[in-house]
């Protein structure tokens, strides 16, 4: 399969047109079955099946079914309670999973593109993949082209600016080639399909972006890495303490065994992964309803990380239309000029943001051109002639005028340029004009100013990236004057630095990254430098896109945004698709992943509290005569209340902090001030079973001082306080008080009489001691570390 880039020009060999009537029925089944449909190799994602059992089978849920074999052999069955845990969060982690999936392919469908082709003399409306390699499509104005073809007759004019980044409509007729990724802009065109599926040009260019290794989450990175630490500790922790009750201290399978799965389970955040999950879910649905189609879960993430953002000024900035700035005639009354330009726009029907904006201001005329020459980008301009000889020039004045612009003329127009006009001049020649050219130019008319029709709200939009501490860099392949202005109208901060791409080597391109805002001229390789060249200096980097042409930059970026009006290429690598095309909804995406970081970050370290004190346990326990502190069933009281329930709730509340630290760093420090009070309780409890009190009373102590201090972790999780978080600890303490005194004996609690409930008083105030101290320690040491680091 050919992989280069280079646009089709020729006609592949052995190459045939079709009949007019187009393919028969058979002859379509036939190329179908000789894999020359137009289907593009691409994930489908999950499905039902896969979804249901990667939430069923993972290496905590078989560890933790392992572990309730070992206590249903000794007959410990009411230990077992905590497999209802473990049902539980695999039905709610794939009930959450297939809901996000439902709302990612309804997005998807709708989203869909149609297409109209010609079989056994009929039109018909098919499905894009359902095309196939020499079908007759129809094309009118406003469909997208799904294959590359060649037009076989009508004609018409296609907008190619996804694969070149030129605005300027292109005419198309008999034998001109049709990429896929381009918009027809006016017109009625049958084509025949060429090259299609993975053969088609914009199936080519996301191959060449495949390379480009997409960034890894950094949420997922910390969690795997966190999950492999305590995989590689728990199994042979385990093993070592089962093997030193039993063999050591001679315990009897019905005590060494559930203490040794009290110890395991004890390390074993098995909510962690399905917190995180469900949370980004929540977030897929939540931006569905709000028109993103979330593709990559992470996605949601990763723009939530960004502190730069990379974005196009059309269908960002602007809303792609373009609106008369004003008529600037030479040597001439601007009733005259008027008539001249009506001339020509009497000349052209098809519709582009150009010649509409022109309308809107002067109507066209009714004389009918005898010759006229389109639009192209290589050109740069168009022309038409008319019957008394004379011909009309609208275009780019450098590409209009030649050698004949001169510097008065190009100052004006540069000064226009500045001030965030496009600026075209009118000019007159002698003669026809050709194929391919127009008669030298004899006298220019004036000027046509237009000016780019900004976004409703992009300057709040704006604002807000910037009130947040992101850097927006602005890429086109447009004038830098014009677009510089265009980003001081939304006063866009650093507006005036500005360069011009096309002038800089990629090392110049490198060293303006930081130095620079505004960035015109800019090619599709180029973005992807600038990109990488960001990300190389260690920024988080999203980039917005629409367009085949974008694609390698969107693959490159940390997160990759496509607005729902560009090609379907680019749509299928970005990792978000804003459904209705509005920079506006990005602020809602921020907050959601936002949302998603910081509050599993905050639940998160409620699990780590659980796994570091469990872990510090079994560690003493192989060096101290003495026997693990709880029972299977206490530790699934204790998370429960204290971190499985809350964390839920946490995790899908509103929250639009700024993303602080690394994920990692962060949940470890906030979790160890809890693990070291647990630790300490539970150390003091098992010294009382050195002292000669019972095991169950020790246990009961442990358990009801780790209660005491889990909940304290979950206050300052907390905080600050709101309502619903009042609610929820008042909740938790109720429950777990609840528990303690009418439920005591299914959980192995035991009553308590004055100097024991002393005792736990103390072992209580013990433990909030080491808490509190902790808790100083680690944010004396937060608030020295900017210094630090200055110094």
């Amino acid at each position: 399969m050919d992989d280069s880039l280079k646009i089709p020009s020729a006609l592949p060999e052995n190459f045939r047109y079709t009949r007019p009537a187009g393919l028969t029925a058979r002859e379509a089944e036939d190329r179908r079955g000789e894999g020359l449909d137009n289907r593009v190799k691409a994930d489908p994602g999950k499905s039902v099946w896969q979804i249901v059992l990667s939430n069923l089978i993972t290496p905590f849920n078989l560890l933790n079914i392992a572990l309730a074999v070992c206590l249903a052999l000794v007959g410990s069955f009411r230990n077992m309670l905590f497999m209802g845990v473990v049902f539980s969060n695999t039905l709610i982690g794939t009930v959450q999973e297939l809901r996000a999936r439902h709302t990612i392919r309804k997005l998807q469908v709708l989203n869909a593109p149609e297409a109209h082709v010609l079989r056994d003399g009929q039109e018909m409306i098919c499905r894009p993949e359902e095309l196939v390699q020499d079908d007759l499509v129809i094309l009118r104005a406003g469909d997208q082209v799904l294959a590359d073809a060649i037009a076989v007759s009508g004609g018409g004019a296609a907008d190619e600016s996804l694969l070149t980044g030129e605005s300027e409509a292109v005419r198309k007729q008999d034998g001109d080639w049709l990429l896929s990724g381009s918009f027809i802009t006016e017109g009625r065109l049958t084509a025949q399909l060429v090259h299609v599926g993975d053969s088609s040009y914009a199936a080519r260019m996301t191959r060449s972006a495949r390379a480009i290794k997409r960034p890894k989450s950094a949420l997922m990175t910390d969690l795997n890495r966190l999950i492999r630490l305590i995989s590689m500790l728990l199994v042979p922790l385990g093993i070592l303490l089962f093997l030193k009750q039993r063999y050591l201290q001679h315990a009897p399978l019905t005590d060494a065994v559930p203490s040794t799965v009290a110890a395991m389970i004890g390390m074993i955040p098995e909510g962690l992964l399905l917190l995180v999950s469900i949370a980004l879910a929540v977030g897929v649905v939540k931006l569905g309803r709000r028109n993103t189609l979330v593709q990559e879960l992470y996605g949601i993430e990763t723009l939530a990380r960004a502190d730069v953002l990379c974005l196009d000024k059309t269908g960002t900035i602007t809303t792609g239309e373009m609106a008369a700035d004003g008529l600037i005639p030479f040597e001439m009354e601007e009733e005259a000029f008027r008539a001249q330009l009506a001339r020509f726009l009497g000349a052209f029907d098809e519709q582009t943001g150009t010649l509409d904006a022109l309308r809107e201001c002067v109507q066209p005329s009714d004389e009918t051109a005898v010759a006229v020459l389109p639009f192209s980008s290589a050109r740069k301009k168009s022309a038409a002639s008319f019957a008394d000889g004379k011909t009309l020039i609208l275009g780019a004045p450098a590409f209009v005028l030649g050698e004949q612009y001169d510097p008065v003329l190009r100052a004006c127009a540069e000064d226009y340029a500045a001030r965030g006009s496009r600026v075209l001049v009118l000019a007159q020649a002698e003669g026809c004009v050709t194929q391919t050219d127009a008669p030298p130019v004899e006298r220019v008319l004036g000027l046509c100013l237009l000016r780019d029709c900004i976004r409703e709200h992009a300057e709040e939009t704006l604002m807000y990236f910037r009130q947040q501490g992101v850097r927006v860099k602005v890429i086109s392949g447009d004038d830098p004057r014009t677009v510089s202005a265009i980003a001081r109208r939304v006063k866009l901060d650093g507006w005036d630095s500005w360069a011009d791409a096309s002038a800089m080597t990629d090392q110049e391109l490198a060293e303006a990254c930081e130095r620079c805002t505004v960035f015109g001229r800019v090619t599709p390789e180029q973005k992807k430098t600038l990109v990488e060249t960001l990300k190389g200096s260690g920024h988080s980097v999203a980039m917005t896109g629409d367009g085949v042409n974008d694609i390698p930059a969107l693959k490159a970026a940390d997160c990759s945004i496509a607005m729902a009006g560009g090609s379907d290429a680019a749509k299928r690598v970005a990792q978000l698709t804003l459904m209705d095309a509005d920079f506006a909804s990005m602020p809602q995406v921020v907050l959601e992943g936002r949302r998603v970081v910081n509050n599993v970050t905050r639940a998160a370290s409620l699990f780590l509290v659980k796994t570091l004190y469990s872990f510090a346990l079994t560690v003493l326990l192989l060096l101290l005569p003495a026997e693990y502190p709880f029972q299977p069933i206490q530790l699934t009281l204790i998370s429960s209340l204290t971190i499985g329930i809350p964390s839920f709730f946490l995790a899908l509340e509103s929250n639009r902090e700024r993303i602080r630290g690394r994920f990692l760093d962060e949940v470890m420090l906030r979790a160890i001030p809890g693990a070291a009070g647990v630790t300490l309780c539970a150390v003091l409890s098992m010294l009382m079973a050195q002292l000669g009190w019972s095991q169950e009373l020790c246990s009961t102590l442990a358990t009801l001082s780790a209660g005491s201090i889990g909940l304290m972790v979950l206050l300052f999780c907390c905080w600050p306080l709101n309502p619903m978080r009042i609610a929820l600890w008042l909740g938790m303490t109720a429950l777990f008080t609840l528990a303690a005194m009418y439920a005591g004996p299914v959980f192995f609690l035991v009553s308590l009489n004055v100097p024991q409930l002393i005792t736990l008083g103390f072992f209580v105030a013990a433990g909030m001691g080491a808490l509190g101290g902790a808790r100083y320690l680690i944010q004396r040491r937060r608030r020295a570390e900017p210094a630090r680091k200055a110094a």
